[in-house]
């Protein structure tokens, strides 16, 4: 199907599906649940071998680019692990550069949605003195405490919110 300049293919009704179905697990359940990645996963490894995907070898390299480049956010608990995950599969079905162009637009998307937040309730310089606090104590102690704050924050956003709104970008042949 062709509409808007962009060919509609099996790879990008896949990973619209795929985050699509993530963003609802997370909003209702507040976590993706490793029977999905995991589906997901095997749907675009066998996508790899067909006409369709990216192959085997930019499956692998699509899958470890996420994984490799924000490991270090999940370490300073920054981003969840099913963040990470969701990332990798869509990696696998995207492929390296895509998915580096994906993960680019979902920052600047949770960005977007971030200031927003921090616009309508306020609360700017209490973000800014959270993180140097964040930062002053790790430097101080090498503890490794989660940079989010636990329960129901109103600055802690579903990133895979954002995800989705870059896969739709993605599927709509903007990158």
């Amino acid at each position: 199907w062709k509409g808007g300049g962009s060919r509609i293919t099996i790879d990008r009704i896949l990973v619209l599906t795929i985050a699509g179905v993530s963003v609802a697990m997370d909003l209702s359940h507040m976590r993706i649940s490793n029977g999905w990645i995991l589906c997901s996963f095997l749907a675009g490894f066998g996508l790899c071998w067909t006409g369709a995907g990216i192959g085997p070898a930019g499956f692998i390299l699509g899958t470890l680019f996420p994984l490799l480049l924000l490991g270090w956010l999940f370490y300073f608990r920054m981003l969840g692990p099913g963040d990470i995950k969701l990332f990798c599969v869509l990696g696998g079905i995207m492929g390296p550069e895509k998915v580096l162009y994906c993960m680019g637009a979902a920052f600047a998307a949770g960005a977007l949605v971030s200031l927003g937040i921090l616009i309508v309730c306020g609360g700017f310089q209490e973000r800014i003195r959270y993180l140097l606090e964040f930062l002053e104590q790790y430097g101080r102690t090498g503890e490794k405490k989660p940079y989010y704050r636990t329960g129901p924050a109103w600055e802690n956003i579903h990133f895979t919110v954002p995800i989705f709104m870059s896969v739709m970008f993605y599927a709509g042949g903007i990158y």
